[in-house]
Parts: structure tokens; sequence; C-alpha cells
């Protein structure tokens, strides 16, 4: 059986390598000294106070995210997959296609082949 000291703590098991649905054990972020480092050199005493100085009150969420119960990984790319069945691939008809249009030489001369309209250079 193998030890692994991590970040979120302890992980027993017979191989480091052994599948894992624990997305947060894989994750690497930064750790309480790493925030109140960062929090001190922008002069902020939590986390909170922070957003509320660089998110505006008007476009701020007020109370607790409705995420229901947490689930592994292995689990939400299947509800995922599942609800990715459940799309039609439709044929698009922007455009419908080429049509042998006529376009005018005044447009031609002084649009397109006009080299001020689409580079730097203004002869």
């Amino acid at each position: 059986m193998t030890m692994v000291d991590s970040s979120v703590g302890k992980v027993a098991g017979s191989s480091v390598l052994d599948a894992s649905d624990l997305f947060v054990g894989r994750h690497i972020g930064p750790n309480d000294d790493e925030i109140a480092q960062m929090l001190a050199k922008v002069g902020c005493s939590s986390l909170d106070d922070l957003v509320g100085q660089v998110v505006p009150r008007s476009i701020r969420m007020q109370g607790e995210l409705k995420l229901g119960e947490p689930r592994g990984e292995h689990e939400l790319i299947a509800e995922l997959r599942r609800m990715s069945k459940k799309n039609v691939v439709a044929r698009s008809y922007i455009g419908m296609g080429y049509h042998g249009t006529i376009t005018p030489p005044v447009i031609l001369r002084n649009i397109l082949e006009n080299p001020g309209w689409y580079t730097q250079y203004t002869p």
C-alpha cells in the first residue's frame, strides 16, 4: 500500500496511479499561505473583500449557488454524454450557396479593387 502526501490530505491506495474520481484531489490550487500572500499584495483582508472591490455591485451575485449534491467527474461526463445525445444535427441554410451575381464595375473599381479599403497604405 502506498501513502502519498498532498495539499488536500493523505491518499492511501495500492498505487498512486489508481483511477481517481476526485477532481479536488488532482486540482493544484493555492493553499492558505499563498492566498494570504496574494491578498496582502493587493491590500485586501479576505477574498470577499477582494471580490467586493473588483466586481461591480450591479453584476455581483448575492447568495449561494444552487449546485445540488457533489458528484464525481465520471458521473458528470456520463450525464453530459446523455444530454449531448439529445442534440439534433441540422443542415445550415445560411447563405444558401453561391448565386451567379454580377457585381457592378463601379463597386469593383472603387471598393474591392481599391487597396485603401483593406490595407494601411492609401495612395
